[in-house]
């Protein structure tokens, strides 16, 4: 089974919002997420009207996403992010401004290129305007794929950011969670989406109290990812809840373990 849901970005604005007040220790970030947040938000509602194009099967997914649109946005992200931003990222976005539209337009194309997303201020960037896009994308009828159960997501290919816990009946279904489109997608439960490990003595969890998220291990590859038990926590936003709780990829780094994908924070 593959989740398509239409994303309410509202809901995760408020959820943010929320466990900042809850958690001191990630206000900061979280505030800054709640902008990031309201900026997607922005982008996602202009494909809306007049709808942009649907999914086409036969192309390649990240070259259906409009570099020019993410262009034409990418002055409203640096200055937000100059204003908003950490340092560091908003001495990054004053370097991008600098540059001519030719270097920007690379920076874009160069993030579509690339085999696998990663953590860079650069990245940041491309993220944040292309994943509303890629979200869009993902919804669309066309986007679903019956039975799939590989480890990398079924529509745009890219790896798993974290894993979800959904109730059903007397336990809970596990999904796996793109770090690109966010689409979600049924994943057995003792099984690394790495390595394949399926011994559970070898794929240990690791949890903080009264936290409804865990760090998801696996000791043969050192490998992992954060899971978000929603019958624990039915008001939990998984891509928000997995931003919120730094201090568990801290442990899990410190522990010799590696995060699968990182999430637009960059941890």
């Amino acid at each position: 089974m593959i989740q398509t849901k239409k994303a309410d970005w509202s809901k995760r604005i408020e959820r943010a919002i929320d466990l900042a007040a809850k958690h001191p220790s990630a206000a900061e970030i979280l505030a800054f997420y709640c902008r990031i947040l309201d900026f997607q938000k922005t982008l996602y509602e202009k494909l809306l009207s007049p709808p942009a194009a649907k999914l086409n099967r036969e192309v390649a997914f990240r070259e259906q996403l409009d570099v020019d649109y993410a262009l034409r946005q990418l002055p409203a992200l640096l200055a937000l992010v100059q204003k908003n931003g950490p340092a560091k990222l908003a001495q990054k976005a004053a370097e991008i401004g600098r540059g001519a539209a030719g270097q920007q337009r690379e920076m874009l194309r160069d993030f579509l290129a690339a085999a696998e997303l990663d953590s860079g201020p650069d990245s940041f960037f491309a993220r944040v305007l292309f994943q509303p896009q890629a979200e869009y994308f993902a919804a669309t009828p066309a986007a679903q794929l019956a039975g799939f159960s590989g480890s990398v997501c079924p529509v745009c290919v890219a790896k798993p950011q974290g894993a979800v816990l959904r109730p059903e009946g007397d336990g809970g279904k596990r999904f796996l969670v793109c770090s690109f489109c966010l689409t979600e997608w049924e994943f057995r439960r003792i099984l690394c989406p790495i390595c394949g490990e399926e011994d559970y003595q070898k794929l240990p969890r690791y949890s903080a109290e009264d936290l409804a998220v865990r760090v998801e291990a696996c000791d043969s590859c050192k490998h992992y990812l954060k899971s978000v038990d929603m019958t624990v926590d039915g008001l939990a936003v998984p891509l928000v809840d997995e931003i919120a709780t730094a201090p568990l990829d801290l442990w899990a780094a410190e522990h010799g373990y590696t995060k699968i994908s990182t999430n637009l924070m960059g941890f």
